[in-house]
């Protein structure tokens, strides 16, 4: 909201600088975004009275204009047709600063010859002066204005750029700021004059009204104007539209914006002659309608949106916009006024379905009190019949089907003292609440009844009493006091902490995060099945989606991740490393769906960069298990179990392993489904896991951290060869030898895998290195023999495993 502070100072005495005044306003709680000088640029250039007005000697378009003030008389060549003698207008001497008619950039005035005489100085359009776009005339001044004043003390004045919240739509209005000036500054509030002269001839005979639907509509107000002359705006009231940001049109519809803009209630101006039957009606659209805007675009209206319609059809979209058919025009003689209350919610729905805000839909959707609308229409009226010239006919139509009560509080200084630990009387809530804002106020007792006036409809509850006290007396004065009793104990968070070192640990693998969206497409669940029947999952659909990609909430993250990791892997020759971190939403019957934390990891591409050293070799299932496995390490899980399993349908049957970890199932990893991955028409190998957080949290230790001294003794480490059947899985075989080597058996590891013609058909040779260690003392051979016959018995035993010769 821009407000003008000489057109503020119509209203109450603005005394504070513009800075302090913009202080206090925002310590009040209408903060103030900025301010704007206007006319600090025009130094040198002064009011100049038009003497006399003589042809050129040499070019009939232009005209030789003599202009004085005290003390000078000079003659300046004009082009403009608009002067006569006895105007004030504003005059430009040598090196004054003008902006370029032409080029709309700066320029200095210079003294010019034209056709043989000489120009000391310009006469200004608004566009010269940066007021407007406006150059086809020279800008004329008030008949006030004092010859030789500088044209700052003219037409100089200050905006002030308002922040307004949406609780409080009176602020936007100039009278809703002079009542905040007013209750700041303690200064009287001079309200407009609302009188005027009837004609004889009553409303009620010339237009019929009706609202057939109340509830959208609580109050319509309207009266007809008959004799009116359409035409330009006199220029004071261009000037404030102009300083409020609102293009000039024509008088009629200027006095509509002047008023919206003056008491916040919008207004609309039909031609009179244009209404069918005479007759107005406030309905709801019905199917087929549509209607021309005064944008000239034609609008087909739904069911429900809420109309003002003539005898035959609808005339204007109400709270939003009128229509082109009942347009003022020059030839306009008589107007027939709107000013009504419309539901908030009713204007914001129809402003979404078409896609169209004004700045009285804007005012509209904020909620306005239905109190203003007789007011404004008064004003309306008043100012057509003074600027326009036209007549008024007698008394108002006002429709208002359910008269709101007024709302009465009560307020007590204790509850003032509960709310801000501040002690004021009675007294003092009184000078405040009735004095300054204007509130009806009477005593009860020690406490008091208030009834907020009409334009504060943001009052609702007691609570709205003690706010208005508080930003009067002063956000300053309310006393800071020590919070009493302790602040409450955090609570621990465990999953936030696992996700956050998850996540830590995953970036030094040298992953990248990625965050994607909960909702995904049927055509994304349907690129992840290997089967037609796998990809109709059950998830939770929206009633009704932004987008087809974005209607269902995921049960897993793969999709999302896969998409992602594609993509990168089109454009990313060295290959994406991805993870991400988030929830999937399992359905629950009749209930909530169910939200689980998991993670996801993908990898694809090549192993390493590429490298004139060595050939590009794609990565597999086993550089995404070292991932794994350091993730896992890094947890101190300790010793963490891989499962072939072929029950994923995403993933490929014979290449994915479910990961276990204390008999608890952590999750699956593996290589994506070849069927997936033509779905996503990506050939390179694509490595996916994917973990259960709730389960891997059940099974992690509170301290991440695990400290332990360096071992005392040494240790002895074996080798062994061991020729083993080929469908014996090597984790299989790691377990059995850590369960037989007992606690002196501090370490195995696979260090080589061989298959031969050497070895019998069917099996092959793993090589494994076992190291022993035990922590009171130093490892005698018998010891570490005993051990190893040990866990050569047991391999026998239940894997089929013999040393090799």
């Amino acid at each position: 909201m821009k407000v003008s502070l000489r057109w503020l100072s119509d209203y109450v005495d603005v005394t504070l600088p513009a800075k302090e005044l913009a202080h206090r306003l925002t310590m009040s709680g209408t903060e103030v975004g900025g301010i704007e000088e206007r006319g600090n640029g025009w130094p040198g250039i002064i009011v100049a009275q038009i003497e006399s007005i003589e042809p050129h000697p040499t070019a009939d378009s232009l005209t030789l204009v003599g202009l004085g003030w005290p003390g000078e008389r000079i003659i300046v060549v004009s082009g403009a047709t608009n002067l006569k003698v006895g105007d004030r207008v504003p005059f430009a001497p040598v090196g004054a600063h003008l902006v370029d008619a032409e080029t709309g950039r700066p320029t200095v005035v210079e003294v010019a010859q034209i056709h043989g005489v000489a120009s000391p100085g310009v006469l200004c359009s608004e566009k010269e002066l940066g007021l407007s776009e406006a150059h086809e005339g020279v800008l004329i001044l008030p008949d006030e204005a004092e010859v030789g004043s500088p044209l700052n003390a003219v037409l100089g004045d200050t905006i002030l750029d308002l922040e307004v919240t949406p609780n409080r739509p009176d602020c936007l209005s100039m009278l809703g700021v002079a009542r905040e000036v007013a209750a700041i500054t303690e200064a009287p509030l001079n309200l407009p004059d609302l009188s005027y002269q009837e004609e004889d001839s009553d409303v009620r005979d010339e237009v019929e009204v009706e609202i057939l639907a109340p509830d959208l509509c609580p109050r319509y107000s309207a009266s007809v104007v008959h004799g009116v002359m359409v035409g330009p705006s006199p220029s004071w009231l261009q000037r404030r539209l102009m300083a409020a940001g609102v293009r000039s049109i024509n008088n009629v519809v200027d006095v509509t914006n002047y008023v919206m803009l003056e008491y916040g209630q919008p207004l609309h101006a039909f031609d009179y002659d244009t209404i069918h039957g005479r007759r107005i009606v406030v309905r709801r659209a019905t199917p087929g309608e549509s209607l021309r805007t005064l944008d000239g675009l034609l609008r087909t209206l739904s069911p429900g949106m809420l109309v003002i319609a003539d005898a035959d059809h609808p005339v204007a979209l109400a709270g939003i916009m009128g229509g082109s058919e009942t347009e003022v025009t020059q030839s306009t003689k008589s107007i027939l006024f709107e000013s009504a209350n419309f539901s908030p919610g009713s204007i914001r729905q129809s402003c979404r379905a078409l896609r169209l805000r004004t700045e009285a839909s804007l005012r509209f959707d904020k909620g306005l009190p239905p109190a203003m609308t007789t007011v404004a229409l008064r004003r309306a009226i008043k100012l057509l019949v003074e600027i326009c010239g036209g007549k008024a006919s007698r008394g108002l139509w006002d429709l208002f089907p359910a008269p709101r009560e007024a709302i009465e509080f009560r307020l007590t200084p204790v509850e003032l003292r509960r709310v801000l630990g501040m002690d004021l009387t009675v007294d003092q809530i009184r000078d405040v609440l009735a004095g300054r804002l204007g509130f009806d106020c009477r005593e009860d007792g020690n406490a008091l009844r208030v009834r907020p006036p009409a334009h504060r409809n943001d009052i609702q509850i007691p609570a709205d009493l003690v706010e208005e006290v508080a930003r009067l007396v002063g956000y300053d004065r309310i006393p800071t006091t020590a919070l009493a009793g302790h602040l409450p104990d955090h609570p621990s968070q465990p999953m936030h902490g696992l996700v956050e070192r998850l996540s830590n640990l995953l970036v030094g693998c040298g992953l990248q995060e990625v965050i994607t969206y909960s909702l995904v497409g049927q055509r994304l669940l349907n690129k992840m099945a290997a089967e037609k029947a796998v990809g109709t999952l059950n998830g939770l659909r929206l009633a009704n989606p932004m987008t087809p990609d974005q209607e269902i909430l995921r049960m897993s993250l793969l999709p999302s991740l896969l998409e992602c990791l594609v993509g990168n892997l089109r454009q990313d020759e060295a290959g994406p490393r991805l993870f991400e971190i988030g929830r999937v939403y399992l359905p629950r019957h009749a209930d909530l769906p169910q939200e689980r934390h998991m993670l996801v990891i993908g990898m694809a591409g090549p192993r390493w960069q590429r490298q004139w050293s060595r050939t590009a070799v794609p990565l597999d299932v086993h550089d995404l298990k070292g991932v794994v496995e350091e993730l896992l390490d890094r947890l101190n899980l300790g010793e963490t179990r891989f499962i072939q399993i072929a029950d994923q349908s995403s993933f490929h049957p014979g290449r994915t392993a479910a990961v276990y970890s204390k008999d608890v199932r952590l999750g699956v990893m593996g290589e994506l489904h070849p069927a997936v991955a033509r779905n996503f028409e990506v050939r390179a190998p694509v490595c996916l896991a994917e973990f259960d957080l709730e389960q891997l949290l059940s099974v992690v230790e509170e301290e991440f951290l695990r400290i332990e001294p360096p071992p005392r003794f040494p240790a002895v480490r074996r080798d062994l060869a061991l020729v083993v059947p080929e469908a014996a899985p090597v984790a299989e075989l790691l377990e059995a030898i850590r369960q037989a080597g007992g606690p002196l058996l501090g370490q195995v590891e696979l260090f080589d895998l061989f298959r031969g013609e050497e070895l019998p058909q069917g099996h092959k040779s793993c090589g494994v290195g076992l190291v022993f260690r035990s922590p009171d003392h130093t490892l005698t051979d018998t010891e570490v023999d005993q051990v190893e016959a040990s866990i050569i018995q047991r391999l026998q035993r239940l894997i089929g495993a013999r040393l090799r010769e």
